[in-house]
């Protein structure tokens, strides 16, 4: 996997940005200097165009975290706003939405000058025309962007990772992460300026019971066919065989899932050949991303 990703974006470099890709490695992890931040109205706090080179303007997304939405375009953003005010235990979506905001300020002040992106080209599809990218993005200050996002209340430690450019492995990310998150927290910083401590474990329980409800329902109406997994499958490590075993995946969609993946959000999924809106819909009790 890791040695198919490095070819893959060494393919991407020769066959979409030319020569001019100097900055190529031989890790599966490409470093890109001198980047520059590309003003556009859909950028937010972990999502955002930029200059990669004088060939290229690709959007980035970042590893290991999530910023509050910054408007409710679209179904899908008014599910996760929910789910983001709930986690960050918030009486309003009006108030996350500006927290959203907010991040994106952050993001756009902290990019002014000109920094450093890491990047194996895996896709973040997203709805923009030209997709994403995941990346890690160092600062002109040498400060990794998704830490300063959450160390400041204004991303939470969530999403689609994998180990970075100097090695350090996933889980050892994540777990940084979480702490600066409780960090924050306990600062009062960012989001959690707002959070009702009480509400927050409220909200996050009828998050959970909002879930399983709809699991179960899911699963009666399904009449409990053999072919339900008996727990939630992790859709960005599953294996082949644990793909089928997800209502109506048999080996030629998995074979696809697994090429297609990481995913950040599970709508993502549509890229793969075979599945569509509804049966992500039918596969939402099952799985999950991280």
């Amino acid at each position: 996997m890791r040695r198919a990703a490095g070819l893959f974006g060494v393919m991407y470099c020769l066959a979409v940005m030319g020569p001019a890709c100097v900055s190529c490695r031989a890790a599966d992890m490409e470093s890109y200097h001198g980047v520059q931040w590309i003003p556009n109205e859909a950028n937010d706090g972990d999502s955002f165009s930029v200059q990669l080179d004088k060939q290229r303007k690709v959007r980035v997304r970042l590893y290991f975290v999530d910023c509050p939405e910054t408007s409710a375009s679209w179904e899908s953003d008014v599910r996760r706003i929910r789910e983001q005010r709930r986690y960050f235990g918030l009486s309003d979506e009006q108030t996350l939405i500006e927290i959203g905001k907010e991040a994106a300020e952050f993001t756009r002040e902290r990019l002014q000058k000109p920094f450093t992106v890491y990047t194996a080209f895996a896709s973040a599809l997203g709805r923009s025309a030209e997709g994403r990218i995941y990346a890690f993005v160092q600062t002109s200050d040498g400060d990794d962007l998704a830490t300063l996002l959450v160390r400041q209340g204004l991303a939470r430690a969530y999403g689609v990772g994998r180990e970075n450019q100097n090695g350090v492995r996933r889980d050892e990310i994540k777990a940084k992460l979480s702490d600066l998150e409780g960090s924050a927290m306990l600062r009062n910083v960012g989001a959690w300026k707002y959070s009702d401590p009480d509400l927050l474990a409220d909200l996050r329980a009828t998050q959970r019971q909002e879930d399983t409800e709809i699991r179960s329902i899911r699963s009666g109406i399904g009449g409990g066919d053999a072919d339900e997994p008996p727990e939630l499958i992790v859709i960005n490590t599953a294996s082949k065989r644990e793909l089928q075993t997800l209502p109506g995946i048999g080996p030629a969609i998995a074979e696809r899932i697994l090429k297609n993946r990481p995913f950040q959000e599970l709508d993502e999924m549509q890229r793969v050949q075979g599945i569509t809106l509804e049966r992500i819909e039918i596969l939402r009790p099952f799985i999950r991303l991280d």
